[in-house]
């Protein structure tokens, strides 16, 4: 089925800022007493929601969970204000996509996050729709932010007929969750922990979207 609308993770799907994203958490994680390694990082929470994370690793109730979400916030908007985590062929794919269709983000990131990485990157006006981890109660892996922007998108759309970019294994359990053809972007994870996804691709490009919508 030709596609009516596209979809985008943000971390790692369009801002090139997992490792980024790892460093601050590692060192947020040994300021509480909690290290994190790298490895952990990747195997156990990427892909998660922000407030996922830090309740994964402190533990539900911790009293220190707002003040470690909002500092990783304040410290990742500082590092990623310049909008150069967002590759050129990555905004390609995007305003490609955008010229002919529906495009919405939906991301574990908070909105705080997303939105000047976009502006930064000259894509804010391509998007359509943001659902970030603001606007939902459950986080991927569950369809929560899917279901969402299918709705916001507001094109009678039927799940089937979006298409949705991820990079982690959150990530494509959500959007399959939710009915949507999955294209994983290889990167963050390897292939054997992306392979609910429908399709495997080694890097997001305008010529994987034009394919797609062709």
């Amino acid at each position: 089925m030709r596609p009516r609308a596209v979809v985008f993770d943000f971390n790692g799907t369009l801002s090139n800022d997992e490792p980024i994203l790892c460093g601050i958490f590692r060192e947020l994680f040994a300021a509480q007493g909690k290290p994190l390694a790298a490895d952990e990082y990747y195997d156990r929470l990427a892909g998660l929601s922000d407030p996922e994370i830090v309740e994964t690793w402190l533990g539900r109730g911790h009293s220190a969970i707002a003040e470690v979400i909002e500092q990783r916030i304040a410290r990742y908007r500082a590092a990623v204000r310049d909008g150069s985590t967002v590759s050129e062929p990555v905004r390609e794919a995007v305003r490609y996509a955008a010229e002919r269709l529906p495009v919405a983000v939906v991301s574990g990131a908070a909105r705080a996050e997303i939105e000047p990485v976009l502006e930064a990157a000259g894509l804010r006006d391509a998007v359509s729709v943001i659902v970030s981890a603001d606007d939902v109660v459950n986080g991927k892996p569950e369809p929560e932010g899917y279901l969402r922007a299918l709705e916001l998108l507001n094109e009678g759309l039927q799940p089937a007929e979006v298409v949705v970019f991820e990079d982690t294994e959150a990530g494509v359990a959500a959007a399959k969750t939710a009915g949507m053809r999955c294209i994983a972007v290889l990167g963050t994870l390897p292939a054997k922990r992306l392979a609910a996804a429908d399709e495997l691709v080694p890097r997001l490009e305008r010529s994987v979207v034009e394919r797609l919508l062709s």
